[in-house]
């Protein structure tokens, strides 16, 4: 059995049970732009007037992993 044959029988078993596929784009965070475009946002959330209330709200909703 080929590739094509099993990924269709794996989808075909998929949707038996339900599911149906989901294609999801997403930014490529190695590239050099995403990085420069992290770096500009980040400078002005810090930057910003509202900037310790801004840490205080994301502290606030935030979870540290060890306790979840």
């Amino acid at each position: 059995m080929g590739v094509n044959e099993r990924v269709g029988e794996y989808r075909r078993r998929m949707r038996e049970r339900g599911f149906r596929p989901v294609q999801i784009w997403v930014p490529d965070v190695r590239t050099a732009s995403f990085e420069a475009e992290a770096r500009r946002q980040a400078g002005l959330v810090a930057s910003a007037a509202s900037a310790a209330e801004d840490q205080a709200f994301i502290e606030a909703a935030s979870v540290d992993w060890d306790e979840a």
